[in-house]
C-alpha cells in the first residue's frame, strides 16, 4: 500500500532520510548523484523502506540539487520534531513541496539556533534562501538558485564535496530522535476496562477469524500499540495498522524493527479526518479511500471513539465499513461499559440515546451478513465477524 510522509512516525521518516543520503554516497562513488530529495522518493515495504525513483540518477555537475527538497521534506520536519516538540505531520500534508527554510528558520529564534544542524541547514539556508529571491527579483534572465549554483561550481563544488555534506546530513538525521511524550493511548493497554476473561476472549476471537479467512491484506484501524497487527500478521501476508496517536505508532514502527517483523506497515492517521487527495488538481498524492485495500477489516473498540468520541452517526460509521468491502471483525463497546460511560460524561444528556446494542446490529445486519458474534464474558462488549452484502 502507497503511504506518505505526513502518515509515517518520527522514527520511519528519519530512517527513509537516512536511506536517500546512502543511497546519494552510493551513487556518487560511480560519478552519479540524484536529481532531487524528496521524501515521496520512498515507500515502504512493511517496514523497510524502499528508493523508487529509479529515474533520479544523474552524472555528477557539480552541488546536490536534491539538498533543498531534502531538507524541505525530510530535514526540516524530523528537526522540529526533534528539536522543538512539534509534529511535523500537518506541515508536510499542508504543503505537498514541505517546510520553507524561512518559516523553519523563525522557529528557531534565540539560542534555538545553535542546536544541532540548526546553524548550518536552517539558519544559512534560509539566508540563502532569502538571497535567492532577492536575486530574482533584480535579475529575470536567471533565478537566484542559480546564480548560488553557478557560485559553487566556481568555487569547486564538485562530488567530493557533495559527499563530504551527505556525510555530514546523515550522520546529523541518524543523532537526531523524538522526545518521549505521553499521549492519550500510549498506556491504553494498562487502563483500559478489559478483564483477563476479556482479553482473552477476544483475542481466540480475532484468532479464529483470521485463521479461518485466507487473507492477503488485512486493515486494522484504531490498532493503537498494534497487539492485534501483530496476531493478524501471523495469518496474513501484509497488515496496515492505522492509528491517530502519533507515540503509539511510533513505538510499534520500532518494535517492528527489533523483531524483524516485516509484513506489517505502520501509518499514523486520524481516521475521522483522513488524508485527503492532495497536490495539483488533488490528483499528485491520493487519499486514504482511494488507496486502502484490504480482504479483513479490524474495527477493535472504535465505534464508540467514532460515534460518541467524535460525534459521528452510527448509520455512517456502518456504511463507512462497510465501504472497505471486507470482511469485517468490529467489536462493539455496550452504553453502559466504563469506557463509553467516560465518553459520555461530558456529553448532554440523551444525546446518544441511539447508541444501543441492538441499534447496532439492526445496521450491521442491513450491510453485512453475521457471521458469528460473541459477547465477551464481562457482558458489556459484543464482537462480531461479518462479510459484505452484495
Amino acid at each position: 500500500m502507497v503511504t506518505y510522509p505526513y502518515e509515517w512516525p518520527f522514527a520511519m521518516l528519519r530512517d527513509a532520510a537516512a536511506l536517500h543520503l546512502e543511497i546519494l554516497l552510493a551513487a556518487l562513488d560511480e560519478g552519479f548523484s540524484t536529481k532531487d530529495g524528496s521524501a515521496f522518493n520512498l515507500q515502504f515495504d512493511g517496514v523497510r523502506p524502499v528508493f523508487i525513483d529509479v529515474g533520479s540518477f544523474e552524472r555528477v555537475t557539480g552541488p546536490w540539487p536534491g539538498y533543498r527538497q531534502f531538507c524541505r521534506t525530510l530535514l526540516f520536519p524530523l528537526m522540529i520534531q526533534a528539536h522543538l516538540g512539534i509534529a511535523y505531520q500537518p506541515f508536510l500534508r499542508g504543503s505537498v513541496d514541505g517546510l520553507l527554510p524561512t518559516d523553519v528558520a523563525a522557529m528557531f529564534g534565540g539560542r534555538r539556533k545553535w542546536k544541532k544542524g540548526v546553524l548550518r541547514n536552517v539558519v544559512l539556508h534560509g539566508a540563502l534562501e532569502r538571497r535567492a529571491l532577492s536575486s530574482r527579483s533584480g535579475r529575470s534572465s536567471r533565478s537566484g538558485s542559480e546564480e548560488v549554483k553557478a557560485e559553487l561550481r566556481r568555487s569547486g563544488f564538485g562530488a567530493e564535496l557533495a559527499k563530504a555534506m551527505a556525510k555530514k546530513l546523515l550522520k546529523l538525521v541518524r543523532g537526531l530522535d523524538a522526545p518521549r511524550r505521553r499521549s492519550t493511548w500510549d498506556d491504553y493497554r494498562d487502563t483500559c476496562s478489559y478483564s483477563t476473561a476479556d482479553a482473552a476472549a477476544k483475542r481466540a476471537f480475532v484468532e479464529r477469524a483470521l485463521a479461518d479467512h485466507s487473507a492477503g491484506t488485512v486493515i486494522d484501524l484504531g490498532a493503537n500499540d498494534g497487539e492485534y497487527s501483530l496476531l493478524a500478521a501471523q495469518h496474513a501476508e501484509r497488515v496496515v495498522a492505522v492509528d491517530a496517536d502519533e507515540t503509539v505508532i511510533d513505538a510499534l514502527y520500532r518494535r517492528l524493527r527489533s523483531e524483524d517483523v516485516t509484513n506489517v506497515l505502520p501509518m499514523v492517521m486520524n481516521l475521522v479526518d483522513p488524508s485527503p487527495a492532495i497536490g495539483w488538481r488533488n490528483a499528485e498524492r491520493s487519499s486514504f479511500a482511494d488507496r486502502v485495500d484490504g480482504d479483513v477489516v479490524l474495527a477493535l473498540a472504535l465505534v464508540h471513539h467514532l460515534v460518541i468520541g467524535a460525534n459521528i452517526p452510527m448509520p455512517q460509521v456502518v456504511d463507512w465499513l462497510r465501504g472497505f468491502g471486507a470482511r469485517l471483525v468490529v467489536e462493539l463497546v455496550h452504553p453502559d461499559d466504563p469506557m463509553a460511560r467516560r465518553l459520555m460524561a461530558d456529553k448532554p444528556a440523551g444525546l446518544f440515546d441511539d447508541y444501543r446494542v441492538d441499534a447496532f446490529e439492526s445496521l450491521l445486519d442491513s450491510a453485512f451478513r453475521l457471521v458469528e458474534f460473541e459477547v465477551l464474558p464481562g457482558g458489556t462488549r459484543t464482537i462480531y465477524l461479518a462479510e459484505p452484502r452484495a
